[in-house]
């Protein structure tokens, strides 16, 4: 998913996390990834609010930042697909070695 995201491991982590927020662009890449809506992203339990301490970033006002998680169905759907993948990859290293036998 980082990938799809262009960005590192570790800021994906910090975005499924809701430590970092996850902007529009990137929930429209995470949802076609997904084959899903944004909406139906959005609309998955799990979604929060993290209200930003930082005076930096928070003028007192009563303003709150709003960061997104990705919810756990969403998650664990992307480890089914991972442990897919790594069956399907271990499917064809051992073609792969089979054909090597072969010759």
């Amino acid at each position: 998913m980082a990938k799809i995201l262009s960005t590192d491991a570790s800021t994906y982590s910090r975005k499924e996390n809701g430590k970092t927020k996850i902007h529009d662009d990137e929930w429209e890449k995470i949802a076609k990834a997904l084959d899903t809506s944004v909406e139906d992203l959005k609309e998955e339990k799990g979604l929060g609010i993290i209200h930003n301490e930082n005076s930096t970033f928070n003028d007192n006002a009563g303003n709150y930042n709003h960061y997104h998680s990705i919810p756990n169905s969403i998650l664990e759907n992307l480890q089914d697909y991972i442990n897919l993948l790594k069956e399907q990859n271990e499917s064809l290293k051992k073609e792969v070695e089979d054909l090597k036998s072969q010759k």
